[in-house]
């Protein structure tokens, strides 16, 4: 066949071809940009729907609302589904932005969304078999984070996206028409600061400001070059390259990072050279959870009742980024945290080493007898660890033995670290239980706003909180009350009994309440009710109790702020029923402000993400007793701190000089009659302070009543934090008078009193003759 013979014959193949390309181009032509229409219109509902443009200028997003001291210092991570909080463009920082662009797009500035270079580039390695690396941009890894483009609800699912297929092109396709409608709504540095606010980094990191603080414990903006090149690194694949569970991988990608940096000028060769060689520092690496950081109980019980007032004012708590600023003022509250752990350390080592060597059991009664089997049928059938085992294998099953006698390794606290051993459940119970117990509570007597809060001694090992939910007997931290009561019907704190010992009808049948004093004795001494209140005279508080009658001290004691149930008992006058400190602390705070009842309150107001105040706490007050009886009272408790119980801020803690003349401290100390609790309160005019201190159990206590008293207790956790804000010259608290009322007419100085009764030839008024 001659060449023009074959010439003719290839001519109508090669014509075909032609047709063919020129069909394939207009195809292309019309039918991509028909397919991207239908793909964002979702035609027949084969492809499924698309975010609205309102949806992409307002993204849904779990955001973590925070929480702020007084004095604007953030409270631990926060509430939150995902731990994430926002930044703006200009919180980032240049590293990590050079870093991100380089590892990821580096014409992010240039193009509109889609950089078709990169597509071009990675559609010849697929065709070839020789992958170029990934062309998504970051608008686009943006579109697929923000809204879940490859996690669809079944409802939301198109009929197309089925066919695994296609399923893929779809997705892809959904991203390119979002990138684009992302890079139509936002400025270029909106959408970098987006894109670091959305990709997860592990750890419960959402978000480079989370993990900036989890990894380096710094600000995004203030990460070195290496910093930032970890963190961009590991959106290649978070877990492969995480730097605290795979530090090589981390490292070497951290490198192949910078070293895209030198390639595009954003790092001189110079410090890569250096940089290259060093290992990822993690010495600040902490992952954040709610049991590190400032305030742990406090947080948890502000979570509790933030839960239901945001879901009242139409919020949700974990997830629409409030701003949630308390009244709780993080010097004070370090101040209280260490003066916890100082005075429990000492204690608990006085408690272990009483315990070594009087070679007795933990639990015992008030004569300090060990209570036999109390371990086995009172606490253990309590613990959480033999219930779960009783539901899963019944109680009479050996299985339920078996588990809580096998050993098991376990982390468990001490007052000197956490310490790595072997023990059984039965041990661990019974270790745990060794420890003494406490709850710190500091007020401002004017306002109610709560200054300092601490729940227990660890809030990791122990999460019950002795502040609001503890309830204990409060001993004589309760006689303020009864003695209030007779201030009020006219008795002068002055007016003197008879230490003695006394039997009261009780009005039920023959029944006789004849309480003793701590000491077991009585001293037949006259004494005047202040200083009978000073020492805490058990005989004549319940003297001032038959005079003034059950009914009026309850009710005294709910306008001051106590709102547990209290019977109309003569024995309440010892503090027999049960109160937290919580209420002590806002009923004791009526006397410093004056007779005015303030509840105390954490919250003071609540903003939304845009900063638009969604809520301010308005104080509630009532009016509960006079001035007068307010500051004959305080009078009464200044007592405490000169003769009494409370002489030790004095002598030992310098909190006030002998005369009283610098400054204003009333305090009542408090312990029940076995000593299993211990308590003291502080007040001054400007903070009001109280502790408790007692065993997990009643039965666990001093097995000397001495040793259990809330002067030796509590007393040294409210001082050493009493010392300490006032050292504190930042904090501006001064020491002052309290405030005589202009027209007091009850007689206070008691010696005067005493000496015009004398000159008068008088006899001292007792309950007789005061009726």
């Amino acid at each position: 066949m001659s060449a023009k013979e074959k010439l003719t014959k290839r001519r109508p193949l090669l014509k075909k071809l032609i047709i063919v390309l020129w069909v394939g181009f207009a195809l292309f032509i019309v039918g991509f940009p028909t397919y991207i229409w239908a793909v964002s219109k979702n035609v027949n509902n084969w492809f499924g729907s698309l975010p609205s443009y309102s949806q992409l200028e307002n993204p849904d997003q779990n955001l973590t609302s925070l929480l702020f001291t007084a004095d604007g210092v953030q409270l631990g991570s926060g509430y939150y589904r995902d731990n994430r909080n926002p930044v703006t463009y200009d919180e980032l920082g240049d590293n990590l932005v050079n870093a991100l662009v380089a590892a990821e797009d580096i014409r992010f500035n240039s193009h509109s969304g889609i950089d078709l270079e990169s597509m071009f580039r990675v559609a010849f390695g697929v065709l070839t078999f020789s992958p170029k690396g990934g062309g998504s941009t970051i608008s686009q890894q943006l579109a697929k984070n923000l809204f879940n483009t490859r996690v669809i609800r079944e409802e939301d699912r198109g009929k197309l996206e089925g066919n695994r297929f296609l399923k893929q092109l779809i997705y892809k396709t959904k991203e390119w028409i979002l990138a684009v409608r992302l890079e139509r709504s936002y400025t270029k540095e909106e959408i970098m600061a987006m894109y670091y606010n959305t990709v997860e980094f592990g750890n419960n990191a959402y978000g480079i400001k989370s993990a900036a603080k989890t990894y380096f414990n710094k600000l995004p903006k203030d990460l070195s070059v290496s910093e930032a090149a970890v963190l961009a690194g590991m959106q290649k694949g978070v877990t492969t390259y995480r730097p605290d569970i795979n530090p090589e991988n981390s490292k070497r990608r951290r490198n192949t990072v910078m070293s895209q940096m030198v390639k595009y000028g954003f790092l001189a060769p110079q410090a890569y050279d250096t940089l290259r060689s060093q290992d990822i520092n993690l010495d600040d690496f902490r992952q954040q959870d709610h049991n590190t950081g400032l305030a742990q109980y406090f947080r948890e019980e502000a979570r509790k009742d933030l839960r239901e007032l945001c879901a009242n004012l139409g919020y949700d708590l974990y997830g629409d980024g409030l701003k949630i600023y308390t009244t709780i003022d993080s010097r004070m509250q370090g101040y209280a945290e260490e003066a916890m752990d100082s005075a429990m350390t000492s204690l608990q080592l006085k408690f272990d080493t009483l315990l070594r060597n009087e070679g007795r059991d933990l639990w015992i009664d008030s004569k300090g007898r060990e209570l036999d089997d109390f371990f086995e049928e009172q606490v253990i059938p309590r613990s959480n660890a033999y219930r779960n085992l009783v539901n899963k294998y019944g109680s009479e099953s050996d299985s339920v033995d078996y588990y809580m006698n096998k050993p098991k390794k376990l982390k468990v606290f001490s007052w000197y670290g956490d310490v790595d051993t072997v023990m059984s459940s039965i041990d661990s119970i019974r270790y745990y239980k060794q420890f003494l117990q406490s709850g710190f509570l500091a007020t401002e007597p004017k306002t109610g706003a709560i200054k300092a809060w601490v729940g227990g001694i660890n809030f990791q090992h122990f999460k019950y909180d002795h502040v609001r939910f503890g309830k204990r007997q409060p001993g004589s931290l309760f006689k303020p009350f009864v003695y209030a009561t007779a201030v009020e019907q006219g008795y002068s704190p002055c007016y003197t009994f008879k230490d003695e010992a006394v039997a009261i009808p009780t009005g039920n049948g023959n029944e006789i309440w004849d309480p003793s004093n701590a000491e077991g004795r009585f001293s037949g001494e006259e004494m005047t009710m202040k200083l009978a209140m000073a020492n805490s005279v058990n005989s004549i508080t319940a003297r001032v109790m038959d005079i003034v009658k059950p009914n009026k001290v309850v009710d005294m004691a709910g306008r001051l702020g106590i709102t547990s149930k209290i019977p109309p008992y003569y024995s309440i006058a010892l503090g027999t029923e049960d109160v937290s400190l919580y209420e002590i602390l806002g009923a004791y705070g009526t006397f410093a402000n004056k007779g005015t009842h303030i509840e105390p309150y954490y919250i003071s107001r609540i903003e939304d993400k845009y900063g638009n105040e969604i809520y301010r706490h308005v104080p509630r007050k009532s009016k509960a007793i006079n001035e007068d009886v307010a500051y004959v009272m305080l009078n009464m408790m200044q007592e405490t701190v000169k003769s009494g119980s409370g002489q030790r801020l004095y002598w030992q803690y310098g909190l006030v000089d002998k005369e009283q003349k610098k400054n204003s401290i009333g305090a009542k100390t408090g312990t029940t009659q076995n000593a299993s609790d211990g308590w003291f309160v502080a007040v001054t005019n400007e903070v009001i302070a109280g502790a408790w201190v007692g065993g997990d159990d009643r039965a666990i206590h001093f097995t000397q009543w001495p040793d259990g008293q809330g002067a030796r207790t509590a007393m040294p956790i409210v001082a050493l934090f009493m010392q300490d804000i006032y050292a504190d010259s930042t904090l501006n608290i001064q020491k002052t008078l309290f405030e005589r009322p202009p027209n007091l007419s009850m007689e206070i100085d008691c010696a005067r009193f005493t000496e015009v009764l004398d000159a008068s030839d008088s006899t001292v008024m007792y309950d007789d003759d005061i009726y």
